[in-house]
């Protein structure tokens, strides 16, 4: 392995210079620039509006951009965009949402949009004196940030609560101010934190007139913990109605093995963090292809999830009168315009085949690809086993990378068809082993 060396200024050189100072490290230079090369767009301009959203680009890394068709929600029907490099994920949730086209498709139980952010701080007196200076400082906070404000209120959005909060049983002398926010149609990031930091300024500014080194600010940030941003999706049929799904089981078996899959993430934390990641799966997908923050979904849902100190499953099911009823409650805090939604030309496309949703329907959209990509998931758990079909991309993926012609694909996907797939055991029967 060739060793790294301190690069003094790297930000600093030219992209050219950049892959030039890479390609020393690698084994065949030529050959590096070239592949990192081919991943740039021909057109120029497109390819530095992609180097602006990020710091010392040399190239580009692509995902499969893919479209979940046919998903109805609240009597609205939309295909899906979808960007995942994991197999299987769009066919799951492809095959979920046909299930349940079928039998009313999701619903929307309840979705609610404030954001929150807090100043943290450090106060070095009495409570009682922080508690006079934060009552006589809210009373003209919202003048003080109206020049922020003033946009997002026209919009219909803006600062909706503001309290104290002590938080010293935590951490000596720790306070927090606590502001929740309507964004609209924004994820409102920036508008939260320059809110934040402008707030945490006068509060600065209003201590030191009356109670001068008593206050010390820490920091000023939105929370990706959003539990006033949320959906609740659900989806419904007759218990009967699950028969169609397995030909070795009865609905009402079905039924009773998908509840129990619940409980069992209710109930192990191992399971339960496995379940809401393949959740994610499709929720992230979805919120990668429109430019929303994956990553702070990511985080908020997990966070949610974790309930009196142990995570829990983020879904839920349950059979009433013969009904079988399965939902999904997480946050969600997403946009639809601003950031990359509209820079980035895939997410602006995405949003186009989404028919230019609002931020609340594209939040329900994400919720309903969650609730189709866990009852996919829990389904082939449940019956034939996770492998199966991850096996038959498994084999595609092993086939593609041994570059092998279409008639010994043929030969190769007719001998595995139901056999345990491997890498060592498909080059065995390439190679005249098995």
């Amino acid at each position: 392995m060739k060793r790294h060396n301190y690069i003094e200024g790297f930000s600093k050189l030219s992209r050219e210079e950049k892959l030039k100072r890479l390609a020393e490290l690698t084994d065949d230079s030529e050959s590096f620039v070239n592949a990192l090369k081919s991943y740039r767009y021909r057109d120029e301009a497109l390819q530095k509006r992609f180097e602006q959203f990020s710091e010392n680009t040399v190239s580009n890394y692509h995902l499969p951009f893919g479209i979940a068709p046919n998903f109805l929600i609240d009597n609205h029907l939309y295909h899906i965009p979808m960007v995942t490099e994991e197999s299987s994920v769009i066919a799951a949730a492809s095959k979920a949402a046909k299930f349940w086209y079928q039998h009313g498709g999701f619903q929307t139980e309840d979705i609610s949009t404030l954001k929150r952010g807090h100043v943290h701080f450090m106060w070095y007196g009495r409570p009682g004196d922080l508690e006079a200076l934060y009552r006589k400082f809210k009373e003209t906070l919202k003048d003080r940030l109206s020049d922020i404000t003033r946009n997002m209120e026209q919009r219909g959005g803006g600062i909706r609560e503001i309290w104290l909060s002590d938080r010293t049983d935590d951490l000596e002398n720790y306070w927090q101010i606590g502001i929740s926010f309507e964004t609209v149609d924004s994820m409102g990031a920036n508008f939260i934190n320059s809110v934040l930091e402008k707030t945490a300024r006068e509060l600065k500014e209003e201590s030191e007139r009356h109670d001068p080194g008593k206050l010390e600010i820490i920091m000023a940030i939105l929370s990706n913990y959003t539990p006033e941003s949320q959906v609740q999706m659900k989806a419904t049929c007759p218990v009967d109605a699950l028969e169609a799904l397995d030909d070795t089981l009865s609905g009402a078996e079905v039924a009773n093995k998908f509840c129990k899959a619940i409980e069992i993430a209710n109930s192990s934390v191992s399971r339960a963090v496995t379940n809401n990641k393949g959740i994610m799966n499709g929720v992230d997908a979805l919120v990668i292809a429109t430019g929303n923050d994956f990553r702070a979904v990511e985080a908020g849902a997990h966070a949610f999830a974790v309930e009196k100190g142990r995570t829990i499953s983020l879904s839920q099911c349950e059979v009433q009168e013969g009904t079988f009823i399965f939902r999904l409650k997480m946050p969600l805090a997403l946009g639809t315009v601003g950031g990359l939604t509209q820079l980035h030309p895939l997410a602006a496309r995405s949003l186009e085949i989404l028919g230019h949703p609002s931020a609340r329907e594209l939040m329900k959209i994400a919720a309903a690809v969650g609730l189709a990509s866990n009852f996919s998931a829990i389904h082939s758990l449940i019956t034939s086993g996770i492998q199966k079909g991850h096996m038959k991309l498994h084999l595609d993926n092993i086939l593609m990378s041994l570059n092998v012609d279409e008639q010994m694909k043929n030969k190769i996907k007719n001998h595995f068809k139901n056999q345990e797939v491997s890498y060592s055991k498909v080059k065995a029967f390439i190679d005249g082993e098995l």
